[in-house]
């Protein structure tokens, strides 16, 4: 009987770096990062190096629960 692959989420932080790329990192997947032009080639880009990190590396980071992001400013 053929094995039916389980869906599996990973949470994504994007910023956009001072020359317009966007870049995507993935917290549970060490080393788990790519960059695009837009965002719908980020989307490619990182489910990409996702099954790319799990392939090779295998193991995902202890379970995290994403809660959210903040930006906090240090004063010069």
């Amino acid at each position: 009987m053929a094995r039916i692959p389980t869906a599996r989420e990973f949470d994504v932080v994007i910023k956009l770096d001072a020359e317009g790329w966007y870049v995507g990192s993935v917290p549970a997947l060490r080393r788990c990062h790519t960059q695009a032009r837009s965002l719908d080639e980020l989307r490619e880009r990182i489910l990409e190096a996702i099954e790319l990190c799990l392939e090779v590396d295998g193991s995902v980071e202890s379970a995290l629960e994403f809660v959210g992001i903040q930006r906090v400013r240090l004063a010069s």
